[in-house]
């Protein structure tokens, strides 16, 4: 694993909102925190509501993490472009991370319970 990224277990309950929906609620969040960046709580898959989230076709590659997966989220008035992203099949020493959802918190709300 690079050095400046670290995963832990995120304590508590952890929900994530968008256009006033509760996307997903979790008391398996990971926390990843690297180099100088805020902490970003990743939510498992299996508590996120992927119904409300549509693939984009947006990519990005992280050296360190390996290639992201974006998502868009409808809402009754927009659409919120690229609110999250996945690593699909992030390099080994980010196994952790798979399965696992992000999201900008400038976009939807990410919050500790």
């Amino acid at each position: 694993m690079a050095d400046h990224i670290k995963i832990r277990k995120a304590t508590g309950k952890w929900v994530v909102r968008a256009g006033g929906a509760v996307l997903g609620e979790t008391q398996n969040a990971l926390e990843l925190i690297e180099g100088d960046y805020a902490p970003v709580i990743y939510f498992p898959r299996e508590d996120i509501a992927m119904s409300f989230l549509d693939a984009s076709d947006t990519k990005t590659h992280c050296p360190w993490k390996g290639d992201a997966s974006y998502y868009s989220i409808p809402t009754k008035s927009t659409v919120i472009k690229d609110a999250a992203w996945s690593y699909e099949n992030p390099k080994d020493d980010m196994a952790q991370i798979k399965g696992y959802l992000a999201f900008y918190t400038d976009r939807v709300t990410v919050e500790e319970l």
